[in-house]
């Protein structure tokens, strides 16, 4: 046989398994349901694709089996030409880089892509072909299935398909289509299921936001850090913020206080154990986990055995429900001029905007906004009355807004001599 027929019967091949490959990464993505609505719509193609979808797994093996056959064939063929025009050793090399190349464009991402954003326009069209190959070829796949189960370790999977997140939530959004749930209940349920693929580092709070205090402070001193901050759980720290060495809790310090302990107590007299866990931890697990061990605050450990951060189990909650805030938070204009000179400006405030207001110049180099400034000023997390000086202007931290109690405004006065000048 000449090498023509040869090539051009390998390239029909490939495209064939690129055409299997778009249905595979099709009906991945095909829901159930979804295709049952559009059936119900009177949509071509979509009653035998509900058919296929409801029974998912079964097809998408006899797809596997036959797009294995197009690209072994194909490849079996295109060595015959290559061992022809070149030496065998070299026939073979040339054929491995060009069908791999050729799989994992033509097959591999391509048509992938193609039925991963269409999915159901593709598995509209391919649903009748699938059906009568799967009637045609299913005694095949069950066989080679058996087969594969008694080559395995275990009782292999013969059970049906389960249900996967792409049908629940294409479940959800018919819901919310109909009226049976509302849009802020789909958005939950949708957080729910994107718990499982979020990791701790992605919800806590950055250790350049952690508010804490030295092991040596009095027990005074970390009640009014308490009250100030406004958190009613504090990390103790030793030497650094990579050495935590407990957590104070506010109840903790009012009732030793009260209860005969000296002012001068040290914290870590009061303090509780630190719960660690590793920056990569699935929040969905950690949240089972704080549950059970009745642990409301986590310290985030990275890699190298330093403090990233802390986590408590309301960050969990607000990826779900969303951020929480109080009746306190109120929304304030960006910029407020107060009669004695002195303005009253957003934490958020870029720092450039801060200086066109005074016309002076700030340094903005690494950080971004007033509160950053203040913090790199000070040298911690600014809390309401924290005070510094930075370029001829007094920055004062007040009220502080949401649930992780971030400062909100930052009054901002003029020194004596930027108001002479």
């Amino acid at each position: 046989m000449s090498d023509g027929p040869l090539l051009w019967t390998a390239a029909a091949l490939v495209v064939v398994a690129g055409f299997i490959a778009m249905t595979e990464a099709a009906l991945s993505a095909v829901s159930p349901a979804r295709a049952g609505e559009m059936a119900k719509e009177g949509e071509r193609g979509a009653a035998t694709l509900q058919v296929l979808a409801t029974d998912v797994v079964r097809h998408l093996n006899l797809l596997l089996l036959l797009r294995m056959a197009c690209e072994l064939t194909a490849t079996v063929m295109v060595t015959l030409v290559a061992v022809d025009s070149f030496t065998t050793g070299w026939g073979a090399l040339f054929t491995a880089l060009v069908m791999t190349v050729i799989f994992f464009v033509v097959v591999g991402v391509a048509p992938r892509t193609i039925g991963r954003q269409y999915p159901y326009r593709v598995g509209r069209y391919a649903a009748p072909v699938v059906l009568w190959l799967s009637r045609a070829l299913g005694p095949l796949t069950r066989l080679l299935i058996v087969l594969g189960n008694v080559l395995t370790p275990g009782k292999g999977f013969r059970e049906g398909p389960f249900a996967t997140q792409v049908e629940l939530r294409e479940l959800v959004d018919l819901a919310e289509q109909r009226g049976v749930v509302e849009h802020g209940e789909r958005q939950m349920i949708h957080s729910v299921f994107a718990l499982g693929d979020t990791i701790a580092r992605e919800v806590m709070v950055p250790r350049t936001e952690m508010v804490w205090i030295e092991s040596g402070k009095s027990l005074r001193q970390a009640l009014q850090l308490a009250l100030r901050s406004g958190f009613s759980r504090i990390p103790v720290i030793g030497e650094s913020v990579d050495d935590v060495l407990g957590v104070a809790y506010l109840k903790d310090l009012a009732r030793s206080l009260t209860g005969g302990y000296e002012e001068s107590t040290t914290v870590a007299r009061v303090m509780r154990e630190a719960v660690f866990i590793p920056e990569s931890k699935p929040v969905d697990d950690l949240l089972s986990e704080m549950q059970a061990a009745r642990t409301h605050m986590a310290i985030v450990i990275d890699e190298y055995g330093g403090t990233a951060g802390l986590i408590a189990i309301e960050d969990i909650l607000e990826e779900i429900v969303g951020e929480i805030t109080d009746e306190y938070d109120v929304e304030r204009p960006p910029i407020e001029h107060l009669a004695d000179g002195a303005v009253r400006v957003s934490a958020r405030l870029p720092v450039e905007d801060l200086g066109e207001i005074f016309d002076v110049e700030l340094p903005a180099d690494e950080v971004e906004t007033v509160s950053g400034l203040l913090a790199q000023a000070l040298g911690r997390v600014p809390i309401p009355g924290a005070s510094a000086s930075v370029g001829g202007l007094t920055l004062t931290a007040e009220g502080v807004t949401g649930r992780r109690n971030r400062i909100d405004t930052v009054l901002v006065t003029p020194e004596k001599e930027l108001q002479d000048a």
